[in-house]
C-alpha cells in the first residue's frame, strides 16, 4: 500500500514537471491550461490539486496573461481592438479583463504599425486601390472602420 502511494506521488510529481515545461514557453491562460489538462485525460482531482499549486505559485493570472498577449501584439503583429477582443475570448479570457486591458490601447497608432511596411507599396497604387488595399489589410487585422478611415486620410490626403 505504501508503496502504491508513493508511485501516485511521484507519477503527480512528473505531471506537475510536465505542467510547468508547458508554462515555460510563454504565459498561458486559465482555459488554455484547463484544456491542457483535457487533451491529457487528466482526473478532475489531480487538475483541481494541480490548479490550487499554480494559483498558490501565481502561475496562473488572466488578467497579466491579457496584458502580455496584447503587449505581444503591439510588438510583433498589430491588430485592433476587434481582432484582440476575440483572440483573448477564444483564450477563454472574460469580458471584464478584455475591456479593462483594451481601454489602455492606442488603436491609431497600432494600426499606423501596422501598415509601416505595405504603406511603401500602395502609396504607389491608384487612390481608390490604395483605399481598397488599406482597408482590407486593416480590417483582416482586426481595426475599426473609424481607425481604418482616420489612417487612410492620414496616408492619402
Amino acid at each position: 500500500m505504501k508503496q502504491k502511494n508513493s508511485f501516485s506521488e511521484e507519477k503527480f510529481q512528473k505531471l506537475l514537471d510536465k505542467v510547468y515545461r508547458f508554462l515555460s514557453f510563454r504565459p498561458r491562460s486559465e482555459k488554455e491550461i484547463t484544456d491542457y489538462f483535457k487533451k491529457r485525460k487528466i482526473a478532475d482531482d489531480i487538475t483541481q490539486k494541480l490548479f490550487k499549486i499554480l494559483r498558490e505559485q501565481q502561475l496562473i493570472d488572466d488578467f497579466a496573461f491579457a496584458q502580455w498577449w496584447v503587449e505581444q501584439r503591439e510588438n510583433f503583429r498589430p491588430k485592433g481592438k476587434i481582432g484582440l477582443k476575440v483572440e483573448l475570448k477564444q483564450k477563454g479570457i472574460n469580458t471584464q479583463i478584455i475591456e479593462k486591458i483594451l481601454i489602455q490601447v492606442d488603436e491609431i497608432a497600432l494600426a499606423k504599425k501596422a501598415v509601416q511596411k505595405k504603406i511603401k507599396i500602395y502609396k504607389k497604387l491608384p487612390p481608390k486601390e490604395f483605399y481598397q488595399k488599406i482597408s482590407t489589410f486593416l480590417s483582416s487585422r482586426g481595426f475599426s472602420w473609424p481607425t481604418i478611415k482616420k489612417i487612410i486620410e492620414d496616408y492619402y490626403h
